[in-house]
């Protein structure tokens, strides 16, 4: 990949849209993660100002910290960058005790994880509104039309999508280029949404890597009968997956009234 060029590409694709919706900047979630980093990273090079905004819920401190060192980064490179800290911690736990009392299981705290997505989701938009500036998204292209790993309204619910066309190695080839703190780069992915150490790879059960190279399969017709060993074990993940979290990567169905029926 020539990332020169797909950043210089994207850079002028998000500026564009910038100006043609007439909105003043760019909010992005910072985690601490590589898709964050990057996504800051190349909204700032658009000389547009970007809020940069860490939403704690019970997070790591190395998280944390990863992602006060990308903001000291980007504010030593870019002068239009700003920060704005909001820990959610004390409103997710509100959350808790007001909903109704439930058996802990594994379904419930799946559920709780995407409440904490959408309560960020809900602070990035407020804050947009604010400012007027436009939320854009984090995610990348095995995440958002791969294997679905994101939560609806949640980190999916944004405005732009500046590198969802990126796989996941491209967006770390991006990173480099663009400057991106080692620590980041070095981090195993992790959505952050559980509080504890579980990375993305320990919730898929196979590696970004691995997954691009089964969405490359996909791509060829091929099948789960062309495979074996592991490379079948990751091709069956990845189409279950797609196949369970289609929802998500598909426009809200809409019942559709025939005249026939209306009249």
């Amino acid at each position: 990949m020539n990332t020169k060029k797909v950043t210089d590409y994207i850079v002028k694709w998000l500026a564009n849209y910038a100006k043609s919706a007439n909105i003043k900047g760019f909010v992005i979630g910072v985690s601490g993660g590589i898709d964050s980093a990057v996504t800051a990273s190349l909204c700032a090079k658009t000389g547009f100002p970007v809020l940069c905004v860490e939403m704690p819920i019970h997070q790591a401190k190395n998280q944390v910290e990863r992602g006060h060192e990308l903001i000291k980064s980007l504010k030593q490179n870019y002068t239009k960058v700003n920060s704005q800290e909001v820990d959610l911690t004390a409103t997710f736990e509100a959350f808790k005790k007001n909903i109704p009392t439930i058996e802990k299981t594994a379904k419930v705290n799946l559920s709780l994880a995407n409440t904490r997505a959408r309560l960020r989701m809900t602070t990035l938009f407020h804050l947009a509104g604010l400012h007027n500036y436009i939320v854009a998204g984090t995610g990348n292209k095995v995440e958002d039309f791969g294997v679905g790993f994101f939560t609806k309204y949640g980190d999916g619910g944004v405005d732009i999508s500046p590198i969802a066309d990126l796989m996941k190695s491209e967006v770390y080839e991006l990173g480099t280029y663009l400057g991106v703190p080692t620590s980041i780069l070095k981090a195993a992915p992790t959505d952050g949404l559980f509080g504890d150490n579980r990375t993305d790879e320990d919730q898929i059960g196979a590696s970004y890597d691995e997954l691009e190279w089964a969405m490359s399969q996909i791509e060829r017709n091929k099948t789960a009968s062309d495979f074996s060993g592991r490379q079948r074990e990751v091709f069956e993940i990845y189409t279950r997956l797609h196949r369970t979290n289609r929802h998500k990567m598909i426009p809200i169905p809409v019942c559709e009234i025939p005249d026939e029926v209306r009249n």
